[in-house]
């Protein structure tokens, strides 16, 4: 048994970003247009009408970050990697320059003794194949199976766990449903349509996975939002019950073999017709490690909602509510037969304001942000919960997609005129728990 704050042997530690964010070069060695690209180009699409064309330039400076990845002595770094850098058309040919990239990072972490942890899909979709449907069209979910066989006949023989793809709901919804995020789309409808090609692509990547490399393992990444009635009356429970399906529901129910919550897809008028026969079988084939991203929690009323008054808040407004992530860890491993479980987002954006002598973020509340978050992860691991490692969001501040540059999530901050990388206190401080493998009490 260990004690409080204390994690198991040989759990995982490392942080996490995503390609669009973090790699800019969008027109070199062949990279073709994603849907991110356009958006951008959207007058009044990103709050400080940036882009990410040059984000933090990790595309020519990844082996300085690697180098500084170990630094901190990280064990784990999750990726993306870029379907527009890979496959420029979404389909056909490959591109050598943007596999060769993928696969220098992948020997430079190996060298450096950190484990790669790729996503394959995170949000970066080429603009081609919006331009004949996107996420809307059965056939983007076929591209996908294609693109993953190439990038895994590619980089498979050196990865020992692979992710599908990240946070479809976001994708979906955002993208589809509110218009907040690329392809800025607003309709329930093809929201709904989406989410099922999203998976539909999971389920296709899967496959391709399992026969091209049959060492690794396979995941997804969900992004979860514990709900919470602002209220008992009968109509918050059951507004607080519907977003519960759409937001945390929706993804995890037919990956476990279930169907779509059926009540909300009946009372919202979706009529399923992009669900074929097999789809759902093969949507829920066995997949080896569940990636979970926890950020915030909802509170909500019959009327949608609910800001509550005098809660911690971090810079984008989400209350930050360490409890909640010891409550989804558990109902997770109540509700659920997933094998093992990855956090593999989990982080605040905070002002940054206060340095030290040497011009250093001194951020002691995303310190006490960790702290508390992990020791919530320690208590669920001591109470039975099989969480093999956690992934701070993020490494670097990036472009944070509409937000533009705006929030800094990161361990280490990035100037984003020279593109100086300057770990903050935080990072030193998350290496000392690496090395620890505990973290230091609070006080």
């Amino acid at each position: 048994m260990t004690a409080a704050g204390e994690f198991p042997e040989g759990f995982r530690w490392g942080a996490a970003t995503s390609a669009y964010q973090i790699e800019g070069a969008v027109d070199s060695d062949g990279r073709s247009p994603s849907i991110w690209d356009t958006f951008c180009a959207r007058p009044g699409a990103i709050i400080d009408a940036s882009d990410g064309s040059t984000a933090c330039d990790h595309y020519h400076r990844s082996a300085g970050d690697v180098d500084l990845m170990a630094s901190m002595g990280l064990q784990a770094y999750r990726f993306s990697i870029s379907w527009p850098r890979v496959v420029p058309d979404g389909v056909g040919a490959a591109n050598p320059k943007g596999l060769d990239f993928y696969d220098r990072l992948v020997d430079h972490l190996l060298e450096a003794g950190i484990t790669p942890l790729p996503t394959l899909y995170h949000w970066d979709l080429p603009q081609a194949l919006d331009d004949r449907g996107g996420w809307l069209s059965r056939e983007t979910a076929l591209a996908f199976a294609d693109y993953t066989e190439v990038v895994v006949a590619r980089l498979g023989d050196r990865i020992d766990t692979w992710a599908t793809l990240n946070e479809p709901f976001v994708s979906a919804n955002h993208g589809y449903v509110t218009g907040e995020h690329a392809p800025g789309q607003r309709s329930r409808r093809a929201g709904f349509g989406a989410s099922h090609h999203l998976l539909l692509a999971h389920g296709f990547g899967l496959e391709r996975i399992r026969s091209l490399a049959p060492h690794s393992r396979a995941a997804i990444v969900l992004n979860f939002t514990p709900v919470d009635a602002v209220s008992d009356a009968p109509a918050d429970l059951d507004a607080a019950s519907r977003q519960d399906d759409l937001e945390n529901l929706w993804y995890i129910e037919p990956l476990a073999g279930r169907d779509y919550p059926s009540a909300t897809a009946d009372a919202l008028g979706w009529d399923r017709s992009e669900v074929h026969d097999g789809d759902l079988a093969l949507i829920s084939a066995p997949i080896d490690l569940l990636g979970l991203n926890y950020y915030t929690r909802a509170v909500v009323g019959a009327d949608g909602p609910v800001d509550l008054p005098h809660v911690p808040r971090n810079s984008m407004g989400w209350e930050i509510h360490p409890p909640s992530l010891g409550r989804l860890l558990r109902w997770l491993r109540d509700d659920y037969e997933f094998a093992s479980y990855l956090i593999c987002e989990n982080g605040a954006p905070l002002p940054d304001l206060q340095r030290d002598a040497t011009g250093s973020v001194i951020d002691a509340d995303r310190i006490g942000f960790l702290q508390d978050h992990l020791l919530e992860v320690a208590d669920a691991i001591a109470d039975g919960c099989p969480v093999e490692g956690y992934l701070v969001w993020s490494l670097l501040d990036n472009f944070e997609w509409a937000w533009g540059y705006g929030p800094t999530f990161g361990l280490v901050e990035v100037d984003f005129e020279s593109l100086e990388r300057r770990p903050k206190e935080s990072a030193r401080w998350y290496a000392d728990v690496i090395a620890q493998n505990k973290v230091p009490p609070t006080g």
